[in-house]
């Protein structure tokens, strides 16, 4: 299904929204509900995301497919591993069978997981026997993706001896396994992290019985993250309101306040919310971004400054490579059709470059790639001209509303 989206008139200049529940906080509950049953979750998020690992969590099926969603792949993975009544097939779409899983695995089977490969070595489908696993000393390498790490961290607290887990290579995405540690910490997991040669080390103690009966989850800072790119190409004096966030929240996504600044939205905390303000500023000319803790938002923050003409050096970026696409490559190919440009790329990097004010095309054709973020992140550039989204209601991985609330702020969006 494709869209065309264009603007039909002034946006409101006050709007609100409610964003759903975190989809990387609630993946992370959905695991902590299924190892301690008296848990109860509110404000689930609502992605496809999290239906599919609340699906696998409770089937009795012995195939399980998980479609796109990787971490429902990796969560699964460490979660079956430990149940030792079970014996699944955990497999997923074509994409996810390209999408390496070997570092999760290698270090499930230390602990005495048994966990092998159906296909391709290093790839799903995996074929999982649940295993008892004490737990004790593991090493596993950091640099690739921080879910592996999360993966073991959720289900550590139900070793018998708990976990020492050694992090080797750079850490990335930091901030999404400090989220996985707090919310740890909030079930009344014993948690404490220290630095030896040189590797981040944590500890897991075990855990027989959930401190807690009731988890809220915070509303998803990576969401909010349109909203931010969609106010800041608005005039003076726009404002949004989003609901449900926290200032001192567990997620890495929300640097957006500090980001979007110098882009000229201003937040703003309330009681349980968020107010973004369209402030006067002149933009800067280059907006240079390590987004190594924060890679979610590169394809959000390069289409903003896509929009408003303004050079972008985002660095960091080494795990986009692996997701739903190669996300630099197609932020480099969908952007070169906005408007005159130069855009080049490295595997950790793309730049955005402008020699001079350039209009727009119009139509301009988005594909997604099977990707949630390529369909969310460019269309706010529906301000700026008319644009065709590719196979757009993928957006439901993780925002199932969002076509909705762009029409709340007069977006035209027809099925074409």
């Amino acid at each position: 299904m494709d869209f065309k989206l264009h603007k039909v008139e002034a946006p409101h200049d006050k709007s609100s929204l409610q964003i759903s529940g975190s989809k990387s906080e609630s993946n992370r509950w959905l695991i902590l509900q299924a190892l301690y049953e008296n848990l109860i979750i509110q404000n689930i998020s609502d992605s496809d995301d999290s239906k599919h690992l609340n699906e696998v969590l409770q089937s009795d099926e012995s195939v399980l497919d998980i479609g796109h969603a990787g971490t429902a792949m990796r969560f699964g993975t460490a979660f079956f591993a430990t149940q030792e009544n079970k014996d699944i097939t955990l497999t997923g779409s074509a994409r996810m069978k390209q999408r390496p899983i070997g570092i999760l695995v290698d270090a499930l089977n230390k602990l005495g997981a048994q966990v092998s490969y159906l296909e391709k070595e290093g790839y799903p489908p995996l074929r999982i026997k649940g295993s008892k696993i004490c737990g004790g000393k593991l090493s596993i390498d950091g640099s690739v993706s921080s879910q592996f790490l999360s993966a073991i961290l959720l289900v550590a607290p139900r070793f018998e001896k708990g976990l020492e887990l050694h992090v080797t290579g750079e850490l990335t995405s930091k901030p999404y396994l400090e989220m996985t540690l707090g919310i740890l910490k909030q079930v009344g997991v014993k948690v404490s992290t220290s630095n030896k040669d040189g590797n981040y080390v944590v500890h897991i103690s075990p855990l027989n019985k959930s401190a807690i009966h009731t988890a809220v989850v915070e509303s998803d800072w990576s969401s909010a993250g349109y909203w931010y790119s969609w106010v800041a190409l608005q005039e003076e004096g726009n404002e949004m309101q989003l609901s449900s966030f926290n200032e001192n929240s567990l997620q890495g996504d929300s640097e957006l306040v500090h980001m979007y600044l110098p882009l000229g939205v201003k937040t703003t905390y309330g009681r349980n919310s968020i107010k973004l303000a369209k402030i006067k500023s002149s933009l800067p000319r280059l907006v240079e971004l390590d987004l190594t803790k924060e890679p979610d938002q590169a394809q959000t923050i390069f289409a903003t400054c896509l929009a408003l003409g303004v050079d972008a050096r985002l660095t960091g970026l080494h795990t986009l490579k692996i997701k739903e696409t190669d996300r630099i490559e197609a932020m480099k190919v969908v952007g070169s059709r906005f408007r005159e440009s130069e855009i080049t790329t490295t595997n950790n990097s793309i730049h955005l470059h402008f020699e001079k004010n350039t209009v727009f095309n119009k139509d301009v054709l988005v594909d997604t790639f099977q990707d949630h973020r390529m369909a969310m992140a460019f269309a706010p550039l529906a301000m700026k001209t008319s644009l065709i989204i590719k196979d757009a209601m993928v957006v439901t991985k993780s925002y199932k509303n969002y076509y909705k609330d762009l029409k709340t702020v007069n977006v035209s969006i027809t099925e074409i």
